[in-house]
Order: C-alpha cells, then structure tokens, then sequence
C-alpha cells in the first residue's frame, strides 16, 4: 500500500519506517529538509533502540522515502498519516496549529479518495474539527480516523511491531476496511485491532496515560508514608502487584513520571474535563503529586547538606527522563539540578545518550562527564536519576575511592539498602527510612 506519513518526530518516523517494514511504500514528509537529507544518510537524530537498522534498511530497499514534497506525496498515497507534534499550551491544552496546518494541505493536493488518520495525540473532536476544515478544501471524497499510538519511548519499534492492541476510530466501513488492512500483518497470531468510534478512540489514548501516570503518583504517595511509619516500600510493592487485579507494571517508587506523553496528556485531560464541566480530582491529584515528588526529593539532599550548597559537588547518572532514550522533556533531572545549581552546587553530569539534548537545557551550567566514574572524581554525594542498565552493578569499592563523601542519593531504589550499609556508604532512596 501506498502510504504518507506526515512529520518525522519520534512517533512519525517510527510509524514510517515500522509500516516500510511490512512492505508498504511510505513517503515520509517533513519540511526541515536539512533533517531528511541526515536520515537519507542514515543519521537518526533521536535515540530509540532499532530504529536506526530499521530506517537504513527500508530506505536502501526502496520501501521508505523522505520528501518535503507533500503536495507529491498525497496524490500518490491512499493513506495520510499525521504525526505532527501537538505542544502544550499555557492553559494545558494540546497545541493543535500543526495538525490543522497539515490537514488543511492534504486537502488542497487530494487528487481522489484519501483515509486521513490522526496519529498524533489529539483532544476529542479533533477528528470533527479535522473533516469539517478538510471538507471547506476539497470535493474529493475522504475519511477521517483516529489511530492512536501507544508507543513506549525506549521500546518503540518493537511496541509497534508486536503491539498489544491497535486502536482504530472509525466512523466508515470502508476505512475501518482500509485500516484493518495496514495492520493485518502485525496480527498474523490473533486479531488484536479494537474498532470503536473516533470520539471514544480520541478519549481512549488520555484515559490510558493518565491512568498509568496516576498509578505511578500512587505509588509515590505509598512510598512516602512508608518513610513516615517506617513501612518498606518494596515490600509494599510486592505485596500489591501480586494481586493479578493490580499488577506489577508502573507501580515503582521513584521520581515522578516525565517524558514527551504523560505530562502532557494529564494536563490535556484536565483542560477537556474543565472545558466540559467535570472536575478531573483523581487525575488533578496524579499531576500535583508528580510535581511533589522531585521536591522531595531534593529535601533529602537539602536534610544532609543544607540549602546553601556553595562548594558542594554533586554527581549525576542519568539525565534522560528514562533509560534507552535521548528524550529530556519534562525530565526529573531538569528540576533536581536546576534547583542543585540555584543553591550554588557544581553537577557533574553522565548519560549514556542525553548529553546533546542536556546541553539545550543546561549549556555549560553543569560539567558533562565522560564515564559514570569520571563523573564520581571529588564529588560530595552520587544522585542516581535514570535508572540505565549500566548504574545497576557498579563497583562500589571504586565508588567509594573516588567520592568525596560515601553518599548516594537514589531517586530509582537501585541498590540494596543492607549491602550499602555493609560497604559503609551512606544510602538514600525512595519509600524507607
């Protein structure tokens, strides 16, 4: 099948190339050309394990093309998938200039019958505001559908490849017809595709992250009481996500949630709920409390070291909002060091793949270290952020030698409390006393 996928962000880019994969022909558009030219030479500018072999070998099989010709691409494709980035606005809701922009342009260059699918985030009635502006810049007859993503940054490729459910907001047999057939060959062991209405589809994708964002506030919650009553909050954990109704998946103590997704769509749900007279608590509640959460940890670090931190040195792993990726949005180390180097600590920064988008957030404020361990040399205490792979079994004899002060502050609960305290390394983590 002949596909577009507008906007080469990190949802388009991994919907294009993930579709190139099952055979189609996809015409990636975007209109920084100078970005195409890089991923035509297989330079992938985000982070996302897969994505690079994925792109390289569609594009040298002919499959995935990049083009700032949108005009082109919609005439020769059935399908137009909009993938623009939805920012958020000052009152919290989606920013939703771009999907008009691109909505309004497929409509001026249809040359037939088009299914234009809303990829992106999307409040409910989008699709409506969509059809309605499409339908004022074209007589060619056309689809709306909501499609959307629930790809999980760090394991996106295979989120799509092998992806628990697809959702599909359809109002017309002949694209739910369309759809079904895009997806069929993801599904080859079952039929996991869930058609429903495009207002219900447009609903489902904020139910489902402000739902996960508010297990994760949860959490949090517990966990702080377990510090007041000297409950463990691991213990705690385990007890309940073994209940099957439950679960164990977002259910962590740690530092909040961030990234591209949660903050946004909690905020956005919010924005509907007011808009249309109901009062969002519970998920009102999930933001505040996510809010908190990063202060309190930095009270832990204000208890041992007081607010007037000038002539301290903190070293930081882990930049990123969370491991395998590059992606800094609404990221807990942007709050922690950021009030770090207002009470005039120095931070000793390390991260596997976050140092180029650290620096548009702190320039040369903070030191980018080479290594975990370099990052180490002469510092007063290690704050653990993002929980990467390679932080899990450090060398803590070595850890030791080169920290000033033995003092970890662990916003992830990586390390076993009892064999820090049998290496003498004064340890502070999240949900124990």
């Amino acid at each position: 099948m002949r596909i577009t996928v507008i906007g080469t962000g990190y949802v388009g880019l991994v919907v294009g190339a993930c579709l190139a994969d099952m055979g189609n022909d996809v015409i990636c558009v975007d209109k920084d050309a100078q970005k195409l030219e890089k991923l035509k030479n297989g330079i992938i500018p985000i982070y996302e394990p897969g994505l690079d072999e994925l792109v390289k070998s569609n594009v040298l099989e002919d499959r995935l093309t990049f083009s700032t010709n949108l005009d082109n691409a919609v005439k020769v494709s059935e399908v137009c998938f909009i993938a623009v980035g939805t920012p958020q606005g000052e009152d919290g809701s989606a920013d939703l200039q771009y999907v008009y922009q691109v909505a309004k342009s497929i409509a001026e260059s249809m040359n037939g019958y088009k299914v234009i699918v809303d990829k992106s985030t999307v409040p409910v009635g989008t699709a409506d505001n969509v059809t309605k502006l499409i339908k004022e810049n074209t007589t060619y007859p056309f689809d709306v559908v909501s499609n959307p993503e629930f790809l999980k940054q760090g394991n996106a490729v295979d989120d799509f490849l092998h992806p628990d459910r697809v959702v599909i907001g359809s109002n017309s047999e002949k694209a739910t017809r369309i759809m079904q057939d895009i997806y069929a060959p993801f599904f080859r062991t079952g039929n996991r595709v869930i058609v429903m209405d495009v207002k219900s589809a447009e609903m489902t994708k904020y139910a489902a992250n402000s739902f996960l964002a508010t297990k994760i506030s949860f959490m949090n919650e517990i966990a702080n009481l377990c510090e007041k009553v000297g409950a463990d909050a691991e213990m705690v954990r385990v007890g309940m996500s073994t209940d099957s109704r439950i679960g164990n998946r977002f259910l962590f103590p740690g530092l909040g949630y961030g990234g591209s997704c949660f903050p946004k769509d909690v905020k956005a749900l919010i924005k509907t709920g007011n808009d249309n007279g109901c009062d969002m608590s519970i998920v009102k509640a999930a933001d505040i409390a996510n809010k908190k959460q990063r202060q309190l940890f930095l009270n832990k670090i204000f208890a041992k070291f007081g607010k007037d931190l000038g002539g301290k040195t903190f070293a930081v792993w882990g930049l990123a909002f969370k491991p395998k990726t590059n992606d800094m949005r609404e990221a807990p180390a942007i709050t922690v060091i950021n009030e770090l180097l207002k009470c005039g600590a120095k931070v000793k920064a390390y991260d596997p793949k976050a140092f180029d988008c650290a620096k548009f957030y702190f320039e040369d404020k903070i030191e980018y270290s080479k290594s975990a361990y370099s990052a180490l040399e002469n510092a007063d205490a290690l704050l653990l952020l993002t929980e990467w792979n390679e932080f899990r079994r450090p060398d803590f004899d070595k850890m030791k030698n080169l920290l000033k002060n033995p003092v970890i502050f662990d916003g992830r609960n990586q390390y076993d409390a009892s064999r820090m305290q049998e290496k003498e390394i004064e340890y502070f983590q999240i949900g124990k006393v």
